[in-house]
């Protein structure tokens, strides 16, 4: 009995081992499945954020395909006047508005080396002499019609025009003008201003 005993124990440890090793190969398995499924998911979450990046650049792109901005009115010439000690005046545009008058506009750049203020621009007429540096005696004249228009003005004498403060050596200065509008069919006039010479300018609108 004694010798079956002994023989039949290290058997049962044998055993014992086997079922251990077993246990342990399953656990690591387990544990193996649960790390490639964790990895799996990671890779999901990485194509995802990609996304967002691949928008951001198409909106980039449409940015960059916005128009550019139109040139304004003073960007354009219809007449360049020069007169005396480098001041010379550029007509940018001449519009018929609805009230029946013309604005004339443009800019004054004064290259004659001082300070300068306009000196006889208010013109001849006893009513527009108060109103200074001024473009006061500017007009407009119809060629083909045979008539002169003089700028307007209110009640007081104030011309409906630019009054100039001293522009400064190298300085510029923008101006507008309004007149009486020529009849429609009146394409082009000339710009006249006491000192200048004479310009032809085109009527817009």
């Amino acid at each position: 009995m004694t010798n079956d005993i002994e023989r039949t124990t290290p058997m049962r440890a044998a055993m014992t081992r086997i079922r251990f090793k077993g246990a342990a190969v399953a656990a690591a398995s387990v544990a193996m499945a649960v790390v490639l499924t964790a990895c799996g998911g990671d890779g999901g979450s990485d194509k995802s954020e990609g996304k967002p990046k691949e928008s951001s650049v198409s909106s980039d792109s449409q940015k960059s395909e916005a128009p550019e901005p139109e040139a304004t009115d003073e960007d354009q010439v219809l007449a360049t006047i020069k007169g005396k000690d480098g001041v010379e005046v550029i007509v940018s545009s001449a519009e018929r508005e609805s009230g029946g008058f013309i604005t004339v506009k443009g800019r004054v750049k004064n290259g004659s080396g001082q300070i300068w203020a306009a000196p006889g621009w208010q013109g001849l007429e006893q009513e527009l002499v108060n109103n200074g540096a001024s473009m006061a005696g500017a007009t407009l004249v119809d060629q083909a019609g045979k008539k002169r228009y003089l700028i307007l003005r209110d009640t007081d004498g104030r011309c409906l025009c630019t009054k100039f403060e001293a522009i400064q050596p190298d300085g510029e200065a923008p101006f507008f003008a309004q007149f009486p509008a020529p009849p429609q069919g009146t394409a082009e006039v000339d710009f006249q201003i006491p000192t200048m010479p004479t310009a032809t300018i085109k009527i817009s609108g």
